[in-house]
């Protein structure tokens, strides 16, 4: 991810932090913020999580409450998460009791061990080092976020997977819901957001206790050379060529196939006859 060139683009929608804390429309400096305005997209985010999750749910980044009103008025328990202090004392000040505002680093927070459903419009700059820390927490069920365009695709593996998308694939399953124009937001970002979901398979592609070793293999199959799987395959672990094409045969496989051409299914299958 272009994490230095997202931060430069933020920077030039935000004050200098040397010259001040705030931004008149789009918070602290440091936060990287972007909040979201269009009404119409946030009552779609609305029915999204009203629709296709359940359970408590947490909101990543709350900022000035534009996605928490909607959120609770769906009767289901809300707890934001703020960093800045000034706009926790707001949310708590506009929500009392109907929403549990908690000042709290994504980032660093201890996310609740029983069911919940995540949601947020991130930080563009953060998104990979926010949808990392997801992956590695143990009791949210579905996520449904609000991140740069370009990850939401690449996330969702249109277009080719990615390592990171390959690495959690068996766990998780992602999707794109939609595009978000720039102008839905203020301080207007550079790019298009889009609207990301995850969720928790109840049943994962590959068992836990061998994520370490699958997710060991597919970064050493992203990183390896050759003209095609078999060739990258070979270099990346020990199996029989033969045993290789019989199943990139038996799966519509092409030969020439690249890493990011993979699906979930795909990278489980291969696994089973890799991996054991």
């Amino acid at each position: 991810m272009h994490h230095r060139h997202h931060q430069d683009l933020h920077d030039q929608n935000t004050n200098s932090h040397s010259r001040s804390q705030s931004h008149p429309v789009g918070g602290r400096h440091e936060l990287g913020q972007n909040f979201l305005i269009d009404r119409t997209l946030i009552a779609a985010v609305q029915r999204l999580v009203a629709d296709e999750t359940a359970g408590p749910i947490v909101e990543l980044g709350a900022g000035d409450g534009a996605l928490t009103g909607p959120l609770a008025r769906l009767g289901r328990p809300v707890t934001a998460l703020e960093i800045d202090p000034r706009r926790v004392r707001r949310l708590r000040d506009r929500f009392g009791a109907e929403v549990a505002v908690v000042q709290a680093d994504v980032l660093r927070h201890r996310f609740p061990a029983t069911p919940h459903t995540v949601v947020g419009n991130v930080p563009f700059h953060l998104t990979t080092a926010i949808i990392r820390k997801l992956m590695a927490e143990r009791g949210w069920t579905d996520g449904v976020l609000i991140v740069q365009w370009e990850v939401a695709r690449r996330r969702a593996g249109v277009g080719g997977a990615s390592l990171l998308t390959a690495s959690w694939w068996p766990w998780y399953g992602f999707g794109v819901d939609r595009r978000i124009p720039a102008a839905a937001f203020r301080p207007m970002p550079s790019v298009d957001g889009g609207l990301l979901t995850m969720r928790r398979r109840e049943r994962p592609l590959v068992p836990d206790r061998e994520r370490a070793g699958y997710q060991d293999f597919v970064r050493r199959v992203f990183q390896a050379t050759g003209r095609g799987l078999e060739e990258m395959i070979g270099r990346a672990a020990r199996v029989g060529r033969a045993e290789l094409r019989d199943w990139a045969r038996r799966n519509g496989i092409p030969a020439r196939a690249l890493p990011r051409d993979l699906d979930a299914e795909d990278w489980a299958g291969l696994w089973r006859v890799v991996g054991r």
